[in-house]
């Protein structure tokens, strides 16, 4: 390929709108361009390196024995109503409408499709196990599409969907997937590692998500120094607070005590009222699907939505609005509590669901459900109903971990890949079963598998770059070669050898570009930097000279060799380059 043949338009400055590095580079490199709020367009360069990375993830779903498929991206709603999720995925869905104002959605995923599919398909248990992959366009109603491919409108993903008859067969095929994801962010160059994970709106029993470590990655992780444990912060759990909560009192009945203007937790523990916020009870009003539920937690804790979420058994919920609380609990935010005495006729009976740090609290503060007090010497367990126990906190750094007691530590992540084991979800509903040896009809167990096929090739850019532009691993660069002639007139000597050697290289197997522009050497060499080609191969008049061309990795230094062995020294080059991503 020639520079001047192909459509490379590099910037020199970062546009406004680009909040992150990797985004940055993926305009400032001329591989995407912004069509409008998270919608791109693939420039030729972008391209390249795209479908280098479908390859692999093709080449090793093929090896893990799943079968590639192609199914619509327009997906009818009873599939969607029958699995519950036009409901409850309802926020991220497209909707459209045709001729006849027929409802469809566009796909942010394939669940339903593969099941529907499959209960057409397959009955006896003498055809599976089964496992089917496609690489197809998703589409996401992003509230805020921000970070260029990572949180986009419109995205390019592989979606994979295994059908066992057990639930020790679905395992070996949830291994399957696992190993497969290793092998295949391993050869995209990236550093990704598993951790646990909630399994949100797609459901399941099992999970693990592949993250890339990024410090400007939109996800938390929640890890050990050694690797013993890690997980995704809306699943972690800890073996507790630092501060223990006081426990076991037997003193006072609660009592109130006004607070006027009072709050907040911080507000609580100041002057003049000096209460710890860990002897503090945070009381939340949360409405599901219309009906309240009351959420109770450490002054000292935040709730993790995710984790309520599995407590509720819904994603549909949301804060209660101040009239609400107002109206339900009879005072207004800052001033709630859950002491029996305290609450209304209309609060009597909400849920209530309490955090598993706070058991056995006593000599705790909450709010007296009357604007300007607090309930002070209260004990959770005789003054409070609690109707669920349950780990709604987020877990801080610091705190030490459920597998070995080491201290965790918490880190900035870009989620790449989600592995899921769904059980009978999806197949139940959609009436994907299968008849076993014994005549029995029993519904297949199944297990999904994501990886955002466009949000990795951003990964690697945010992963892999310095204050120069991208260093792509040579698996997934766009050119593995770039010849940079610094004459580029033709007939000069310099673009003679550097012609030579292009056609070597390319007869070779090479993926070589050559800049055959009329720019200043400079302009090419912070171009190919920006771009980041793997190798660079200088052809200078002064080298010449010498009868050399330089060769410079971009990641490495610069060095000299004969005309005549520069192609072998760039295939050894490539050679020892590639055998780091086997």
């Amino acid at each position: 390929m020639r520079w001047t043949q192909t459509f490379i338009p590099t910037l020199k400055e970062p546009p406004a709108e680009a909040e992150i590095v990797s985004h940055q580079l993926l305009l400032r490199a001329g591989l995407v361009r912004k069509l409008t709020s998270g919608l791109y367009t693939f420039l030729p360069l972008g391209l390249r390196s795209l479908r280098k990375i479908e390859q692999i993830v093709r080449e090793e779903m093929d090896r893990a024995g799943a079968i590639e498929v192609l199914m619509p991206a327009l997906q009818p709603t009873d599939i969607w109503q029958q699995s519950g999720r036009y409901v409850t995925a309802r926020e991220v869905l497209y909707k459209v409408r045709d001729r006849a104002d027929k409802e469809w959605l566009l796909g942010p995923t394939h669940e339903e499709v593969i099941t529907a599919l499959v209960a057409s398909e397959i009955s006896s248990y003498r055809q599976f196990p089964k496992n089917f992959y496609q690489i197809q366009t998703k589409f996401r109603d992003e509230i805020r599409p921000r970070f260029g491919l990572m949180r986009a409108r419109e995205f390019i993903m592989k979606d994979a969907y295994s059908f066992d008859t057990s639930d020790e067969a679905a395992e070996v095929s949830y291994k399957k997937m696992y190993d497969a994801y290793t092998r295949i962010f391993r050869r995209c160059g990236l550093h990704a590692f598993p951790v646990e994970a909630d399994t949100g709106v797609i459901g399941g029993t099992l999970s693990h998500e592949f993250m890339v470590p990024a410090e400007t990655g939109e996800n938390e992780v929640v890890c050990t120094a050694s690797g013993s444990y890690a997980a995704n912060i809306e699943k972690a759990a800890s073996r507790g607070p630092i501060v223990p909560t006081p426990v076991n009192d037997t003193g006072p009945e609660p009592e109130p005590f006004p607070t006027p203007g009072v709050v907040t937790i911080d507000a609580l523990s100041s002057q003049p009222y000096n209460v710890p916020a860990h002897c503090q009870i945070k009381t939340l009003v949360y409405v599901v699907e219309s009906n309240p539920v009351i959420v109770l937690l450490r002054g000292d804790d935040q709730l993790n939505e995710a984790k309520l979420a599995v407590a509720l058994g819904t994603n549909v919920f949301r804060p209660a609005t101040p009239d609400e609380i107002h109206d339900l609990m009879g005072a207004r935010p800052g001033s709630l509590g859950a002491v029996r005495s305290t609450l209304s006729t209309k609060a009597a009976n909400v849920p209530v669901h309490a955090d598993v740090a706070l058991r056995n609290a006593a000599g705790m503060t909450t709010g007296a459900n009357r604007d300007g007090y607090h309930m002070r010497h209260v004990n959770i367990e005789r003054d409070i109903h609690v109707h669920h126990w349950q780990d709604l906190r987020m877990v801080k750094a610091g705190e030490v971990s459920v597998a070995d007691g080491a201290p965790l530590e918490i880190w900035r992540a870009i989620e790449v890949g989600h592995v899921f084991k769904l059980g009978t979800k999806y197949s139940e509903k959609l009436g994907a079963v299968f008849i076993e040896e014994s005549g029995a009809r029993r519904p297949c167990i199944m297990g999904c598998y994501g990886i955002g096929v466009t949000r990795t090739l951003q990964a690697v850019i945010e992963q892999s770059h310095d204050k120069d532009g991208i260093i792509w691993p040579l698996s997934v660069a766009p050119f593995e070669v770039c010849i940079t002639p610094l004459n580029a007139t033709p007939g000069s000597a310099t673009m003679v050898v550097a012609e030579n050697l292009y056609r070597t290289l390319a007869d070779r197997g090479v993926e070589v570009i050559i800049d055959d522009r009329d720019e200043r050497p400079g302009v090419k060499f912070k171009d190919a930097d920006l771009v980041g080609f793997p190798m660079r191969i200088n052809v200078g008049e002064k080298s010449l000279a010498r009868d050399e061309v330089e060769l410079k990795p971009r990641a490495g230094k610069l060095s000299t060799v004969q005309v005549a062995d520069a192609a072998d020294q760039v295939m050894a080059w490539i050679q020892s380059e590639a055998n780091k991503y086997l």
